[in-house]
């Protein structure tokens, strides 16, 4: 590799562990226009972002539990591809984790029971709680203090953004 390469980056992916993990959160009423709702997901293999998505979501919502879900939901699917790739390319793992930091929402995922609250949720949500009770993943929650993809929602402080950078696989890089 050319020095010239080395010396012109600042930022770059790094791998090691080889664990596949997501994380997802949401942003209720993110778009000041339309007040739809923003779902975000990210994926991380070997310590490094490897897919992500921030969309603004047709449907409007009433809760953040609702929000929640729908994030989660759209993440679960991406992981179960990003899953089935890694293991076609030999990789296994014990678990497939999602962090989630909407606890209702996981509590809605877990527990397929009636909720008159939510009785309102699209049907094709709910296809987070057949995935979970397949336990095809599992679905955690994480301390807003851990959540390292909240970058993808706000404007953050300094310290909080280099501390989503370091848990997205961005690492300055050592230039001697």
């Amino acid at each position: 590799m050319s020095k010239i390469l080395y010396a012109s980056v600042v930022r770059s992916l790094m791998f090691s562990m080889q664990e596949l993990a997501g994380y997802t959160n949401s942003h209720m009423a993110g778009d000041l226009d339309n007040r739809k709702l923003t779902s975000i997901y990210l994926m991380t293999f070997a310590d490094g972002s490897v897919s992500w998505q921030s969309r603004l979501q047709k449907c409007g919502v009433v809760s953040t539990t609702e929000t929640g879900y729908i994030a989660a939901t759209e993440a679960c699917k991406e992981m179960l591809w990003m899953k089935r790739f890694i293991q076609e390319l030999g990789f296994k793992q014990q678990r497939y984790v999602i962090y989630c930091n909407n606890q209702s929402a996981i509590h809605l995922g877990k527990n397929a029971t009636f909720h008159s609250k939510t009785k309102h949720i699209d049907v094709k949500y709910h296809w987070l709680r057949d995935a979970l009770n397949d336990e095809l993943f599992e679905l955690e929650k994480i301390h807003t203090d851990h959540n390292g993809f909240d970058m993808l929602t706000k404007n953050l402080p300094r310290s909080k953004l280099e501390f989503c950078r370091s848990t997205v696989g961005m690492k300055s890089s050592s230039l001697k």
